[in-house]
């Protein structure tokens, strides 16, 4: 097992706020932590009502995202699943690199839930939850979930519908969790300045 030394930068953020688009645009290779979702039928998912809170920290599997963090950081690569949102489960397995770059980026709307775990582990160059004008966000959200399939448009109505409602909690809790609120712009200017 090769040693290799690296840091990540988390990017939280709603969901539909832009996290994989800002990362794209940093240039630095890209963990997505929405490939760490719980499989539809495990035991442990979390339910509101007569469905799964998809929405929810509990449908997502810090722990093995956690595993793939290390793994990047120590050795270069990871092995990660292949998540499909609209199958509610992992359709297979791919190899993560970040070649000889010590800085890369894990994304997800559950990033600043490991916020914390990756400081103790010394992991962590800095974390960062992405805030856009709560129109923009919900525009982009069902922009994307509908040219994806993500599930049914009416589904995907009624979800935007309730996550712009609820936006401002989400982005209070990865502030509390420890991630500095900024626009993407911000975000981008500040990893550019970043010793690589």
């Amino acid at each position: 097992m090769s040693q290799h030394s690296a840091r990540v930068v988390l990017v939280a953020g709603p969901s539909g706020s832009g996290k994989s688009y800002i990362a794209s645009r940093t240039g630095l290779p890209i963990l997505c932590l929405d490939d760490f979702y719980k499989n539809l039928g495990d035991p442990s998912l979390p339910w509101r009502g007569a469905a799964i809170d998809w929405d929810s920290p509990d449908a997502w599997d810090g722990d093995a995202a956690m595993a793939a963090i290390e793994e990047l950081a120590k050795t270069g690569t990871a092995e990660v699943p292949a998540y499909s949102i609209s199958a509610n489960r992992a359709i297979g397995n791919r190899t993560v690199t970040i070649g000889d770059s010590h800085l890369f980026i894990a994304e997800g709307i559950f990033a600043a839930e490991i916020a914390q775990w990756c400081q103790e582990l010394g992991l962590l160059a800095t974390a960062y939850a992405l805030h856009r004008p709560r129109l923009v966000t919900f525009v982009r959200r069902l922009t994307r979930d509908l040219r994806e399939h993500r599930k049914s448009a009416g589904v995907l109505i009624r979800r935007g519908v309730t996550l712009y409602h609820t936006d401002r909690e989400v982005l209070a809790r990865q502030i509390e969790l420890g991630c500095v609120p900024a626009t993407g712009r911000q975000i981008r200017r500040a990893i550019s300045n970043m010793p690589a």
